[in-house]
């Protein structure tokens, strides 16, 4: 009769060939990106988003990230996303909407760009590397999971503004 140690030695071994692999396997992998969590990223509309971003933006794949309710991808990060920024107020810089989400355009770090969207709350906010993606591609591919926040207005221009005309009259 062998010994109770002897007959699970073999599983032992095996156990630890596991963990042993495991763990290789884990210190290949990429570390989270580290990333700060918005003032409103505990909004529920936040987690609707954050279920459907999508595997891949601009050719670039997700990458884990330590914060909640935010999202990167490329290695190193080439886009960022963080839903629960502050709603903008009405602006002067250029608002561009694709795939019907509105999304003012902050181009004062090129050739990084921060993109928010605006008319929606919470707010999104998308920072690109453009030297290494192209912002319209990476604006597309998350058009879908941000379109889960409702938009309640939309970027006007000077064309939607109607002003004075000068024949107007003034009432005493």
């Amino acid at each position: 009769m062998s010994h109770p140690f002897l007959r699970s030695a073999p599983l032992r071994f095996v156990a630890i060939v596991t963990m042993l692999a495991g763990s290789l396997m884990l210190a290949g992998c990429a570390a989270a990106v580290p990333l700060t969590p918005a003032t409103d990223a505990t909004n529920v509309a936040c987690a609707d988003v954050i279920v459907h971003l999508p595997s891949t933006v601009a050719d670039q794949a997700s990458r884990e990230t330590n914060a909640q309710a935010t999202g990167a991808w490329g290695d190193p990060a080439a886009v960022l996303l963080h839903c629960g920024v502050t709603v903008p107020a009405p602006t002067t810089l250029p608002c561009l909407n694709i795939n019907g989400i509105d999304w003012i355009e902050d181009d004062s770090d090129a050739p990084t760009y921060r993109y928010t969207t605006y008319g929606r709350d919470p707010a999104i906010e998308i920072v690109i590397d453009s030297a290494a993606v192209s912002g319209s591609t990476a604006l597309i591919d998350v058009a879908n999971a941000v379109g889960y926040v409702p938009a309640t207005s939309a970027c006007v221009g000077a064309e939607d503004v109607q002003l004075p005309t000068d024949g107007a009259t003034t009432a005493p």
